[in-house]
């Protein structure tokens, strides 16, 4: 099997001056008159709603030390730390962009910043920490993507990576690179194993899933094909994959963790009412409005959420 390696890491250094064109389930619950806050049960921000869903499965008053890697414009830590006072926050991005919006949003707030790749930060660094969060941003690390071409290609030793492969198969009984039409979350897959071992005692992961399933009550307004391989979603300047989470949770199984899985729809509950159903069951919307609450609509059940929890 042939691979080419997928990194976004270059664009999140270099190129990333914007998150205008890529909005996030986040970024979208943002503005207190957003309609998409406005078909939701309570019209909160995302943050407020997260942290109230992770308070009746974590016990926050136990939590003192809280890491949010790749933290967007900051917005999730900051209603977190306007929550919970007491969290002693540390923030962990690739992108200068993004660090530099975060510490505008989280001025008020005593957070630790650094500029850094997290799969490069050595495991020792991550262990003091409680709770870790990273959302809406697993499909960035790097993945393997089939190599749809014949021939090699000259810029890329794929031989480390292949090693990898081996190694996770080999450890986490997981069947790596034996599918020729499944490309391989492969960052997401490390990132994973790297938080469990530094023993980590709560996380947090979400992404877009490719094993995300419309429920019965939902699929009179809701379609669409849960593909079970890792799929490319194309954006500007850069590539990312939909994650496999089965795999994800293998791993943090057999490292002695508890799993919660679940649809984001668990803790932003839809109101589903006149104007959402008539949204939902047009062929083409109407209006701005209506194609905003229909994108919403579906990454409420295509994002799916891991939350990881200690074993004794």
């Amino acid at each position: 099997m042939k691979y080419i390696i997928n990194s976004t890491a270059d664009y999140h250094q270099h190129d990333l001056n914007s998150l205008g064109w890529e909005l996030t389930v986040c970024n979208s619950l943002e503005p207190v008159n957003s309609p998409c806050r406005k078909i939701l049960s309570s019209p909160y921000s995302f943050g407020q709603h997260l942290y109230s869903f992770l308070k009746e499965i974590i016990p926050f008053n136990n939590i003192r030390s809280i890491l949010e890697i790749g933290g967007g414009m900051g917005y999730l830590m900051r209603d977190f730390l306007t929550l919970n006072p007491r969290l002693r926050a540390r923030m962990i991005d690739i992108s200068p962009y993004l660090l530099a919006k975060q510490k505008e949003t989280l001025l008020s707030f005593d957070v630790d910043f650094e500029l850094d790749d997290i799969l490069a930060v050595q495991l020792e660094a991550l262990s003091g920490f409680d709770l870790a969060i990273l959302n809406e941003n697993i499909g960035d690390l790097p993945a393997l993507a089939i190599q749809q071409e014949k021939g090699n290609d000259p810029y890329q030793d794929t031989s480390r990576v292949l090693d990898k492969l081996e190694y996770f198969n080999n450890k986490y009984n997981l069947p790596l690179g034996l599918n020729e039409n499944e490309n391989i979350n492969i960052g997401a897959i490390e990132i994973v194993e790297k938080l469990c071992l530094a023993g980590i005692k709560y996380i947090y992961l979400s992404e877009h899933s490719c094993e995300a399933v419309v429920p019965e009550e939902m699929k009179h307004f809701l379609s669409f094909e849960t593909a079970g391989v890792p799929e490319m979603i194309s954006l500007k300047g850069h590539k990312e994959f939909t994650i496999k989470f089965s795999y994800l949770q293998k791993i943090a199984e057999m490292l002695n963790y508890e799993i919660r899985r679940g649809a984001f729809a668990d803790f932003l509950p839809l109101n589903l009412n006149d104007k959402v159903r008539t949204a939902l069951r047009l062929i083409t919307p109407f209006n701005g409005e209506q194609e905003i609450i229909r994108q919403f609509v579906y990454d409420l059940y295509k994002y799916e959420y891991l939350i990881l929890i200690k074993g004794r």
